[in-house]
């Protein structure tokens, strides 16, 4: 058996894989990766990129190599990979991590069908990217950002060691939590937050009958308040499905909450409208402003530009001498005689500030961020 203690098996060589695999041969170039993925193109792009060493023919083949296992993809597919793991015989220890949203489902069947010497750790790396597939890794995709670390039964201490000191090629902070709690905060800050992002979209087109022009008028800030909204529909179907129990618990928080703020309203009680909304002001402008969370953040960069043919490629121009990279550029509002706000969106605060500065210093444009 070619078996190796610096041998990993990478199953899903997407974005958040793909990222782990490259901050991993950084800070450890003898260890050898082996990708395996249901997409020959991205299997192809992995080896090409060199994010993988080789490929495996299939996913217990690239097992039988490796010491470690990291799956990253979608819940259903890992249960099933577990599944594999636990009827594939294999006799040598193994150290297993996965990267989903949700971990409550994966940890428990993990510990029902995994034989005693395989150890499993749930894992959440808590950053991603409103770009998707391998050719969109970074190495420093998870710099400082939340790795959120489930054990399983099995999991002796030395196994989360283990998986830790491989992990933090990764720059991310280690919390370690239950499955249960890390399924109710996560339900909290990200899961829910999509719910309430998709329904305020459904609830606008649901308008546009009895309100004609209420699309034309949704760009700019609402457009920016729901851009999770267009996350990948499949991804979200199945988390909803996988947190089910927490998911329903936040949605009797949310008519509770909607109904409390409604009856505000009905009374007319200024002074406790006034307080909800100050409230909810202090809590969220109190929230960390450069820490990565559960949902990527949007690292834009608005400028004042005036109305002139040409701006836009100038500002560009001045951004690619630089060799700063842009994610997405947008002209929010442009009307004759006044100025236009130009959005840059990018990857890293660091790539933002970069721009600030050059921008303001060599076309004395104001910019601000919009935290």
């Amino acid at each position: 058996m070619n078996q190796t203690k610096n041998t990993i098996l990478l199953a899903g060589l997407g974005l958040i894989g793909g990222s782990i695999a490259l901050a991993v041969k950084k800070q450890f170039p003898d260890k050898r990766i082996i990708g395996v993925d249901i997409s020959e193109e991205q299997l192809v792009a992995a080896l090409k990129l060199g994010v993988i060493d080789e490929s495996a023919d299939s996913f217990i083949e690239g097992a039988k190599k490796a010491s470690t296992i990291i799956i990253a993809t979608p819940v259903a597919q890992t249960l099933l990979m577990l599944d594999e793991l636990a009827q594939s015989g294999i006799k040598h220890q193994l150290l297993i991590t996965d990267v989903g949203s949700t971990k409550q489902k994966v940890v428990r069947y993990a510990d029902q069908v995994l034989p005693e010497h395989y150890h499993f750790i749930g894992g959440h790396p808590m950053a991603g990217s409103h770009k998707s597939g391998v050719a969109a890794a970074k190495e420093f995709l998870f710099e400082n950002a939340f790795y959120i670390l489930t054990p399983g039964r099995n999991a002796e201490k030395e196994a989360v060691d283990q998986i830790k000191k491989l992990l933090k090629a990764t720059n991310a902070q280690f919390v370690e939590m239950t499955p249960e709690e890390h399924d109710g905060v996560t339900s909290v800050i990200s899961h829910f937050p999509h719910i309430v992002a998709a329904s305020l979209v459904h609830q606008t087109h649901h308008s546009e009958e009895l309100y004609p022009l209420v699309k034309r008028f949704a760009a700019g800030g609402f457009r920016d308040i729901t851009r999770i909204a267009s996350s990948s529909p499949a991804m979200w179907r199945d988390i909803l499905l996988h947190n089910k129990e927490k998911i329903l618990d936040r949605f009797d928080e949310w008519k509770r909450e909607i109904e409390t703020i409604q009856t505000y309203v009905e009374n007319e009680d200024a002074k406790k409208l006034f307080d909800y909304f100050k409230m909810a002001k202090d809590y969220r402008d109190g929230l960390p402003l450069r820490q990565k969370g559960a949902i990527p953040a949007f690292y834009d960069l608005y400028v004042d530009v005036p109305d002139h043919p040409g701006v836009i490629s100038e500002i560009t121009a001045i951004l690619a001498e630089e060799r700063i990279s842009i994610t997405n550029i947008r002209i929010i509002e442009t009307r004759e005689d006044i100025n236009g706000i130009l959005r840059i969106s990018f990857q890293t605060d660091n790539d933002r500030k970069r721009a600030e500065n050059c921008i303001e210093s060599r076309a004395e444009y104001e910019t601000f961020y919009a935290d």
